[in-house]
Protein backbone atom coordinates (compact mmCIF):
# COMPACT_ATOMS: atom_id res chain seq x y z
CA UNK A 1 0.00 0.00 0.00
CA UNK A 2 1.36 3.41 -0.84
CA UNK A 3 2.44 5.97 1.46
CA UNK A 4 0.82 8.79 2.04
CA UNK A 5 3.03 11.75 1.89
CA UNK A 6 1.31 13.75 4.43
CA UNK A 7 2.56 11.28 6.83
CA UNK A 8 5.89 10.53 5.38
CA UNK A 9 8.42 11.56 7.92
CA UNK A 10 10.69 12.81 5.14
CA UNK A 11 7.84 14.76 3.29
CA UNK A 12 7.23 16.38 6.65
CA UNK A 13 10.73 16.89 7.25
CA UNK A 14 11.42 18.34 3.72
CA UNK A 15 7.98 20.85 4.39
CA UNK A 16 9.84 21.91 7.64
CA UNK A 17 6.96 20.09 10.20
CA UNK A 18 9.65 18.18 11.67
CA UNK A 19 12.83 19.26 12.94
CA UNK A 20 15.76 17.74 11.38
CA UNK A 21 19.67 19.13 10.69
CA UNK A 22 19.92 19.93 7.47
CA UNK A 23 23.56 19.86 5.76
CA UNK A 24 22.19 20.56 1.67
CA UNK A 25 19.30 21.74 0.39
CA UNK A 26 18.20 22.91 -3.41
CA UNK A 27 15.13 22.61 -4.82
CA UNK A 28 15.08 19.46 -6.16
CA UNK A 29 17.01 17.51 -3.52
CA UNK A 30 17.22 17.96 0.64
CA UNK A 31 20.33 16.07 2.77
CA UNK A 32 20.31 15.91 6.93
CA UNK A 33 21.88 13.94 9.45
CA UNK A 34 20.20 10.72 10.14
CA UNK A 35 19.19 10.40 13.64
CA UNK A 36 20.45 7.11 14.25
CA UNK A 37 23.82 7.35 12.21
CA UNK A 38 25.65 4.23 11.53
CA UNK A 39 28.94 5.85 11.09
CA UNK A 40 30.46 9.23 12.23
CA UNK A 41 28.93 10.95 8.86
CA UNK A 42 25.88 9.38 8.24
CA UNK A 43 23.86 11.53 5.77
CA UNK A 44 20.09 11.09 4.05
CA UNK A 45 19.65 12.80 0.69
CA UNK A 46 15.74 13.01 -0.44
CA UNK A 47 14.37 13.89 -3.36
CA UNK A 48 11.93 16.59 -2.41
CA UNK A 49 9.11 14.60 -4.49
CA UNK A 50 7.79 11.86 -2.88
CA UNK A 51 9.30 8.64 -4.43
CA UNK A 52 8.66 5.96 -2.84
CA UNK A 53 11.20 3.84 -3.96
CA UNK A 54 14.48 3.15 -6.39
CA UNK A 55 12.06 0.42 -8.08
CA UNK A 56 9.68 2.88 -8.68
CA UNK A 57 11.34 5.11 -10.55
CA UNK A 58 10.64 6.01 -14.37
CA UNK A 59 13.01 7.56 -17.51
CA UNK A 60 11.32 10.93 -16.63
CA UNK A 61 13.08 10.72 -13.52
CA UNK A 62 16.76 9.76 -14.61
CA UNK A 63 18.24 13.62 -14.41
CA UNK A 64 16.61 13.62 -10.63
CA UNK A 65 18.32 10.31 -9.40
CA UNK A 66 21.64 11.35 -11.23
CA UNK A 67 21.25 14.57 -9.79
CA UNK A 68 20.72 12.57 -5.81
CA UNK A 69 23.97 10.85 -6.50
CA UNK A 70 25.78 14.22 -7.19
CA UNK A 71 24.59 15.94 -4.08
CA UNK A 72 25.64 12.40 -1.84
CA UNK A 73 29.07 13.09 -3.63
CA UNK A 74 29.08 16.65 -2.55
CA UNK A 75 28.18 15.66 0.99
CA UNK A 76 30.72 13.92 1.56
CA UNK A 77 33.05 16.73 0.09
CA UNK A 78 31.41 19.14 2.65
CA UNK A 79 32.03 16.48 5.74
CA UNK A 80 35.76 15.95 4.37
CA UNK A 81 35.40 12.36 3.59
CA UNK A 82 35.62 12.51 0.12
CA UNK A 83 39.42 11.26 0.40
CA UNK A 84 39.66 8.97 2.80
CA UNK A 85 36.65 7.50 1.41
CA UNK A 86 32.87 7.30 1.66
CA UNK A 87 29.77 4.88 0.78
CA UNK A 88 26.57 5.60 -0.47
CA UNK A 89 23.67 3.33 -0.67
CA UNK A 90 20.40 2.63 -1.67
CA UNK A 91 17.84 0.31 0.53
CA UNK A 92 15.59 -1.24 -2.21
CA UNK A 93 12.56 -2.94 -0.01
CA UNK A 94 11.85 -4.19 3.50
CA UNK A 95 14.33 -7.00 2.57
CA UNK A 96 17.29 -4.96 1.93
CA UNK A 97 16.35 -2.95 5.13
CA UNK A 98 14.26 -0.13 3.74
CA UNK A 99 12.64 1.56 6.54
CA UNK A 100 11.02 4.88 5.08
CA UNK A 101 9.08 4.21 2.07
CA UNK A 102 10.46 8.17 0.30
CA UNK A 103 13.54 7.18 -1.87
CA UNK A 104 17.02 8.15 0.21
CA UNK A 105 20.51 7.99 0.08
CA UNK A 106 22.50 6.87 2.69
CA UNK A 107 26.09 9.13 2.52
CA UNK A 108 28.34 7.13 5.32
CA UNK A 109 31.85 7.72 6.35
CA UNK A 110 34.42 9.17 8.90
CA UNK A 111 35.61 5.26 9.49
CA UNK A 112 36.66 1.82 7.74
CA UNK A 113 32.97 0.70 7.08
CA UNK A 114 34.35 -3.31 5.90
CA UNK A 115 33.09 -4.77 3.05
CA UNK A 116 29.88 -5.51 1.85
CA UNK A 117 28.85 -9.05 1.84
Amino acid sequence: MPTDPKRCIFCRIIHGEVPSTLVYQDYRALAFNDIKPAAPTHVLVVPRQHIEALAGTSPEQEALLGHLVRVASQVAQQAGIERSGFRVLINQGKDAGQMIDHLHLHVLGGRPLGKMA
